[in-house]
């Protein structure tokens, strides 16, 4: 056996040293260990001897903890501790009731469905951690292929990327968001070539081709060149530019529901891209019961 594993001591001895040292009487320690006091004895003789130091002082009144025993309840009190544990937090974890799993996520699903698939999912499995990151489509995508997060919020092609399953949560057409004094923000539905003198604050669109190219396609439908006065990223900071009246952005009716007094959202008639917004996780993943309690509620929650 290696050497690294060669121990002077075996766990009995680590227990029997304990309850001596918590109940300072052999023979009490004896009966709660239910074996005989000599083998006890034995037993503490035979780690003081292994660890070169004396731990406890005997009389035949009292028995006392050294210095050196004392220092050494305090290293194995929580090595006990832990392998105690060992039992129930396997069978949680085999049982989905505690682990942990990597999701990311972006801005249209933490403005939608994310937060209340977290709250039901905290509910449930509190045993369980869930590590957010926030990323664009195409690093999640790459993520996932390299097996770095366990699942993902993301907006895809029309194909699912291979390699992964879905989940379709949400597939709406987009409006469009503008600044509150815009003139076009007096009127309840608009049209693309209506707003073909108003820049537009996108993303990058190696961020998410699909989406983007979408954009390009309304536009071309409606017969306008869109004004693209910038790309930003995370999708918070485009909601930000509009605010300060840069631009208009593009936005499903479902982020909308909550906004600031600066901005508007309008529907658009006509020619719209459309928001794709799905739940992807590899195919060939191993088996982790976390997970499977994620994916369980997430698919329940967009049900």
């Amino acid at each position: 056996m290696p050497r690294e594993y060669q121990y002077p001591f075996e766990l009995r001895h680590l227990v029997y040293f304990r309850e001596v040292a918590r109940q300072l009487h052999y023979r009490k320690a004896a009966e709660t260990l239910a074996v005989a006091q000599p083998a006890l004895s034995r037993s503490i003789t035979q780690l003081e001897t292994a660890l070169g130091v004396d731990l406890l002082t005997r009389t035949r009144r009292k028995v006392e903890l050294t210095t050196a025993g004392r220092a050494f309840l305090e290293r194995i009190e929580p090595l006990l501790r832990g392998l105690a544990a060992v039992p129930r937090d396997i069978q949680a974890l085999a049982g989905g009731q505690a682990g942990h799993v990597r999701v990311a996520f972006t801005g249209l699903a933490m403005a939608t469905v994310l937060p209340g698939i977290l709250r039901d999912f905290n509910k449930r499995y509190p045993g369980i951690r869930v590590e957010l990151n926030e990323s664009p489509t195409s690093a999640q995508l790459e993520s996932l292929k390299n097996g770095e997060i366990a699942c993902g919020f993301f907006h895809p092609d029309a194909t699912p990327p291979p390699g992964l399953s879905t989940k379709v949560l949400m597939q709406e057409k987009n409006g469009v968001l503008l600044p509150a004094d815009h003139p076009l923000a007096r009127a309840k539905k608009l049209r693309l070539k209506e707003l073909a003198g108003t820049p537009f604050v996108m993303f990058p669109r190696a961020h998410n081709p699909g989406f983007y190219d979408r954009v390009l396609a309304a536009f071309q439908q409606a017969g306008v060149t869109p004004r693209i006065a910038d790309e930003v990223w995370p999708r918070a900071n485009a909601i930000g530019l509009v605010r300060a009246g840069l631009g208009a952005t593009f936005m499903a009716p479902s982020e909308a529901k909550q906004l600031p007094g600066e901005v508007a959202f309008r529907p658009l008639d006509g020619p719209a891209p459309e928001s794709r917004l799905v739940l992807g996780w590899r195919k060939d993943a191993p088996a982790d019961p976390a997970l499977g309690a994620f994916l369980t509620v997430a698919g329940a929650a967009t049900a």
